[in-house]
C-alpha cells in the first residue's frame, strides 16, 4: 500500500489509471486493484468511471487520493520514508 500511495501521491490532484499505476509501482493487477478497492472503501482514494479518450474503446476507473489518503502518505513518508518517497513527495 505504501509504494501506491507514493504513486499517487507524486500527483495526488491527477486522476491516474490502473495501468499506469500498475507500470509505475511494479504491482501486478491482482494485488493493485484490491488495494484500490480497499482504500476507496477506506476513503484514502476516490474513484470514478471516465469516458474512452477514443471511440470504441471501454470506460476505465480513474482514481486519486482524498486528503486524507494525501495526509497519511505524507504521514508515512516523515516517519519512515521508502526510498525515494521524499522526492516523489517534495
Amino acid at each position: 500500500m505504501r509504494l501506491l500511495l507514493v504513486a499517487l501521491s507524486a500527483r495526488a490532484r491527477q486522476w491516474r489509471h490502473g495501468y499506469d499505476l500498475m507500470k509505475e509501482t511494479g504491482l501486478q493487477s491482482g494485488t493493485l486493484y484490491p488495494l484500490l478497492m480497499r482504500m476507496t472503501d477506506n476513503g484514502l482514494v476516490e474513484a470514478e468511471w471516465r469516458e474512452p479518450s477514443q471511440p470504441g474503446r471501454p470506460a476505465r476507473h480513474a482514481y486519486r487520493l482524498t486528503a486524507k489518503g494525501l495526509e497519511l502518505a505524507l504521514a508515512l513518508a516523515a516517519a519512515d520514508p521508502l526510498p525515494g518517497a521524499k522526492a516523489a513527495l517534495a
